[in-house]
């Protein structure tokens, strides 16, 4: 089981621009072997993170107007939103301890402009 949402091009403003919490977005393609890799450590993270942040990801080849409005230029890339907004990213692969630390600034950046 997946817990990381695919959401598409349509969904992308509803989903992430418009949520009420930090949104995690994983541009992936399905032939790129670091995203393969990755994808467990996002699943295993979306669980413990469920009650702060919510994780979604997005097809690079399906959406490619959406990696073009946001300078996707490599895979995986990771872009963490806040208030439907950019706050941070990473390209390529991550360690999990360095990920949870972007996640918890995130969460506590979001929580200071409540």
């Amino acid at each position: 089981m997946n817990a990381v949402r695919e959401i598409n091009e349509a969904e992308f403003d509803t989903v992430v621009q418009s949520a009420d919490r930090p949104v995690l977005v994983d541009f992936y393609a399905p032939w790129c072997g670091p995203c393969r890799m990755l994808a467990p450590v996002l699943d295993r993270l979306a669980v413990e993170w469920s009650d702060r942040v919510d994780f979604v990801k997005v097809n690079v080849d399906e959406a490619p107007e959406l990696a073009m409005r946001y300078g996707i230029t490599g895979v995986p890339t990771l872009l963490l939103f806040s208030r439907g907004r950019p706050v941070d990213q990473v390209v390529g692969l991550i360690p999990p301890r360095a990920l949870e630390q972007r996640l918890a600034r995130a969460c506590l950046e979001h929580a200071a402009r409540s």
